[in-house]
């Protein structure tokens, strides 16, 4: 983090994430599910909306029915940021059979091959249209070999497809290969240690309801802003938050501090001092190029999440911050 100036204004506003009571995560949070096989992400995300009774559910990346794991659920104001989980890297342990026999050193040299950027076609029966795609492969580690039967975990960008990369496995050792097993263990900054059945999260909300017992239901939501964990930051100064609620652009003195190695163009969180999502932006500069910048468009406003008035409306006697 790269500290761009002090914030002119004592931060006496707004609330920590982590502060957030258990009514206002069931408004803006976040579940990391453990989806079982069988259902379609879509039915796991309507049985939980049933199982805590709120309005608004969504889930952040389709798993297919056949396949288990970590299934973000967003909840209440935080499915405006579905999208973003798409975006992000993801992690699977897959069972791969071989059609004949290969011993295990030719298996891992094959494999080896696959690491960096990678060419797919979707699936046949894919939902999306069926063109040439570019994917990198940023570990593939073989786990265990027993016979035909390959034990591997991959971490890919998101859009990557498991079954076809085992069909592409298997051409390359000449012997073919289908995906028999797969689990998703990490989407984005989410992993499967943190994930809870759709048993326990039923069992934490009666336990809330019946005896008044919040705690365990509390522990398995997480504030939203934990969907844009994987993105570089940018925090704004307390004078200039309100105005950025309003639609503004933030301006580069309004910015206290940002991440380093922000590229140009790429999508950034916006977040308050307390840690607190503003919006999502662009960024119109380079972390190297913001170091030295006085004036000009730090980031552009894209999408705005915090309600305007959460802190006071301080830019009109702040210009400099706008």
């Amino acid at each position: 983090m790269i500290i761009k100036s002090e914030d002119p204004v004592p931060n006496r506003y707004g609330k920590r994430p982590s502060d957030r009571t258990l009514g206002e995560l069931l408004q803006n949070g976040v579940i990391v599910l453990d989806k079982p096989c069988g259902p379609t992400s879509h039915q796991v995300a309507s049985w939980a909306r049933d199982v805590l009774k709120v309005e608004k559910i969504a889930h952040g990346g389709t798993l297919d029915p056949n396949v288990s794991g970590v299934l973000p659920l967003c909840v209440g104001k935080s499915v405006r940021l579905t999208d973003l989980m798409l975006s992000a890297d993801k992690e699977y342990v897959c069972i791969m059979r071989l059609h004949r026999d290969r011993d295990e050193a030719s298996v891992r040299r094959v494999m080896a091959e696959f690491v960096g950027r990678i060419y797919q076609f979707p699936p046949l029966r894919s939902a999306i249209k069926r063109q040439l795609r570019i994917r990198t492969i940023h570990t593939l580690d073989l786990l265990d070999i027993d016979g035909r039967e390959v034990l591997f975990r991959v971490s890919c960008d998101a859009g990557t497809y498991i079954r076809t990369l085992c069909i592409d496995i298997g051409e390359a050792l000449g012997v073919g290969a289908n995906m028999v097993e797969l689990r998703r263990t990490r989407s984005g900054m989410m992993a499967e240690a943190e994930a809870v059945t759709l048993q326990q999260l039923k069992d934490a909300y009666e336990l809330w309801q019946e005896r008044g017992r919040a705690e365990p239901l509390n522990a398995m939501l997480r504030p939203a802003e934990s969907l844009v964990a994987h993105m570089p930051r940018v925090i704004v100064k307390t004078a200039a938050v309100d105005s950025v609620c309003h639609g503004a652009d933030l301006a580069v003195p309004g910015v206290a501090s940002f991440d380093d190695g922000i590229r140009k163009g790429e999508l950034v969180a916006l977040l308050s001092s307390r840690g607190e999502l503003i919006a999502i932006g662009k960024a119109m500069s380079s972390s190297e190029r913001l170091t030295e910048a006085r004036r000009g468009v730090a980031v552009r406003s894209e999408r705005v999440f915090m309600e305007r008035g959460t802190y006071p409306r301080m830019w009109k006697f702040s210009t400099d911050l706008q």
